[in-house]
This record gives structure tokens, sequence and C-alpha cells, in this order.
């Protein structure tokens, strides 16, 4: 069971996962455009923006190609650029914080499980934090450089509460909201401002309608406005360079999971995995989507090209993206092709990919193990059959369909 207190730091932490990412379209939005007032605490021109690379038009042109490198796991093309940026301005968290933001989406596709790029993570985003404090230090009014702080520090605070830090966590997690906090004076400069609030004012409710026993805690932190959050992140998500990917991926994942919408979060799921098809986090997502929304046809052909890619090698593509597409395979080799040795051979593998990272307490190596009883079963097979529901028994939560069924075999065929 999670830690409640990382459902806390949540509230902090969320809207700070990845603030200031990738163009999420071929084309270059401007940087300021459909300005909501109602959501503009200083309106354009009320403050010194010279030498703000964030609303700098030639540095996005420039960084395009990296931002799309990176997003695409293209980590050394993307880093070459950025590092090119940090020569040049050597001064200014930005080049830090990308390559801060590289090194997190090598970790991303383990689902954060792998350490071999914890120390680097954290060296990029403390030298960002470091030269933004600086550049705050010299300004109050320089919102770019809270920008970048309350990124950083948020990072850090996730990085932290995933590792179970909570003492890091928790100093990180309350700097980034305090920046947030200021940076939001200058929603109307750029829609990268408003992304952090977006998640802020979503989650904040969010948490305290799922987290009952957290609601005298959060009263002490700022209100939210759920339907404000979504609204402001269909904004970035149309209208940001920097964020506008990252708003498409949150959006995605919160329609899917917290609005129970899968249906209104395939459109999503496609536009990343189509305009980033070597990003296996996005792949795997999408994949999973149009399963559940019975584009079969679609799936088992995203499924085959991830596992191409894990048999090739390519960045990203690890056990995790294989338990997932090989689930599929076999579901649809069973349900779909009625070819049993194919679902079986895809079950099997399903199962060692899910070994191989130590995630057998349910998904999809509960559902291939029960698959393969089920099959065994059927084929006269009891000895299988009984082998295959003694995992299941062993491994999946006693409240589930799939843990009676088990038991129930197995109390059946002493």
């Amino acid at each position: 069971m999670t830690h409640p207190r990382y459902f806390l730091l949540l509230l902090l932490l969320l809207p700070f996962l990845a603030l200031a990412q990738r163009p999420d379209t071929a084309r270059v939005p401007a940087p300021i455009r459909n300005i909501q007032v109602e959501n503009v605490d200083v309106l354009p021109g009320a403050v010194d923006t010279k030498g703000w690379l964030l609303l700098d038009r030639d540095i996005q042109l420039e960084l395009e190609g990296a931002i799309q490198n990176m997003y695409n796991f293209k980590y050394d093309k993307a880093e070459k650029q950025f590092r090119s940026l940090r020569r040049r301005y050597p001064n200014h968290p930005m080049p830090y914080f990308l390559m801060g933001l590289s090194t997190w989406w090598k970790i991303v596709p383990t689902n954060v499980q792998t350490t071999q790029y914890d120390k680097l993570f954290f060296a990029y985003m403390d030298s960002a934090i470091a030269v933004g404090e600086k550049m705050y230090e010299a300004d109050n009014k320089n919102y770019e450089a809270c920008f970048f702080l309350s990124a950083a520090y948020g990072f850090n605070a996730r990085l932290h509460a995933e590792r179970k830090d909570w003492r890091k966590a928790t100093f990180s997690s309350k700097h980034a909201l305090d920046y947030l906090q200021i940076s939001k004076e200058a929603n109307g400069l750029s829609p990268e401002f408003l992304f952090g609030q977006a998640l802020f004012n979503y989650y904040a409710v969010w948490i305290s309608e799922e987290y009952k026993l957290l609601r005298p805690v959060l009263l002490f932190f700022p209100k939210g406005d759920r339907a404000l959050g979504l609204k402001q992140l269909r904004s970035v998500a149309d209208n940001g360079f920097y964020t506008g990917t990252e708003a498409k991926f949150f959006l995605m994942k919160i329609l899917y999971n917290e609005e129970n919408s899968p249906k209104e979060a395939l459109p999503l799921s496609r536009y990343l995995a189509t305009n980033y098809p070597d990003n296996g986090y996005f792949q795997r997502f999408y994949a999973l989507n149009c399963f559940h929304q019975g584009e079969f046809t679609e799936s088992e052909r995203v499924s085959r090209e991830i596992l191409d890619k894990i048999n090739r090698g390519l960045p990203g593509y690890e056990f995790i993206s294989g338990r997932y597409a090989t689930y599929f395979l076999g579901w649809l080799m069973q349900n779909k092709y009625n070819d049993l040795a194919k679902a079986k051979d895809y079950y099997q593998r399903c199962i060692v990919f899910a070994e191989g990272t130590g995630e057998t307490s349910g998904g999809f190596y509960i559902y291939s193990h029960i698959n393969l009883a089920r099959m065994a079963d059927k084929a006269k097979d009891i000895a299988a059959a009984k082998k295959h529901y003694t995992v299941v028994e062993d491994k999946a939560s006693h409240k589930s369909d799939q843990y009676r069924e088990a038991k129930a075999y197995l109390k059946k065929h002493k």
C-alpha cells in the first residue's frame, strides 16, 4: 500500500512533474495566443521580459528539432543541441533543465524503477536551481526564473518521493509550490506559465475527493478548481511550445484514469504515438487504449512494433513495454484468431517480462496465468491448469474474481 504521505506530496509536486516541455505539433506556435483574462494576473507588457529564453522565438525554432528528438528518445541528438545552448547561456537555467529533462525521460519508460540515472538527473536539476536562484535574487520579477525553479524543484521532489526520501521530497515540493505561486502571475505572458497551475487546480480537488482523510491537511494549501484545471490543461496542450506535449500527456492520462473517459483519451494517445513513434511509453499507452476501445487491429500493429523495437534494442523499449505488447497479442491470438499455440507463447513471454521487473501482484501477470489455466483446463490438462491457478491464488488480491476462480478450481481438483 502506498504511503499516505505520498498523496500529500502529489498535491505539491504533480504540477511540476514535467514543466517546460516539447513541441506538441509540427507547427511552431506563437509564444502568446488565446489568452484567457480570467487566468491572467499580469498582462503582457507589464513585465520586462528582455532576455527571457522562454519567449525567444529564435530559441524555439532552434530547439524544435531537439525537443522532437528528446520525446522520440533520440537522446544523443537532443542533448547535443542542449549542450550547445548551455555553452552560449551558461548562466541561464534552461539548458541545465533541458538536460535534466532528457535524463528524466530515460527513467520514465521503466515506470521510474531504474536508478542508474539518478545522480546525473539530480546534478542537472540542482544546477538549474542554483542558476535560477541567482537570477531570481537579482530580479524578483523574473517570472521565467520562477518557472524553471518550480519545475526543477518539482522534478527533484518527484524522484525523491519515488525513492522514498520523504525529507528531501517535502523540502523540494515546498519550494516548487512557492515558486509556482509566484510564477503564476505571468500566466498571460505565455502558455508555458499556465501548465503548473492547470495541474495544481485539477489535482488539488481530485486528491481531496479521492482521499478524504487528507482533507483537513489540504485546508492549509491553496484551493483548486478541477474544471478550470482541465480547461487550462487543454489550452496549454493546444498552445504551449515547451509544455504542449507534456500537457497532452497529462491530459491523456487524466482522461483515461481519473475521468474514466478512455474514448476521449484515445485521440491524444494516437497523436503522441504517431508523432513520437519511438517513444516506448507513448506506444504502449496507445496500444493499451486501442485494446480497451476494441481497436484490435491497431493494438496488434503497435504491439508488434513494440516487440520488434525491443528486439532491436531501441532506447526506452524494455520489459514493461514487452509485458503490455505480449499480453495484448496473447489475448488476440486466443480470442480473435483462435491460435492457441501462439496465445500460450505470448502469455508465457508476458509472464517472463513481468517477472523481470518484479510486477507479479496483478495486472497482465495474473491475467496471463489465468488465461493459460483456462486453456489448459479446456484441453483437459489438469496439471497445467492447477500450476497456473496456484500462481493466481498466491499472487492475486483475495478480493478479486481471479483469486476466487483459482481457489474454487483448486478446491475442486485437489
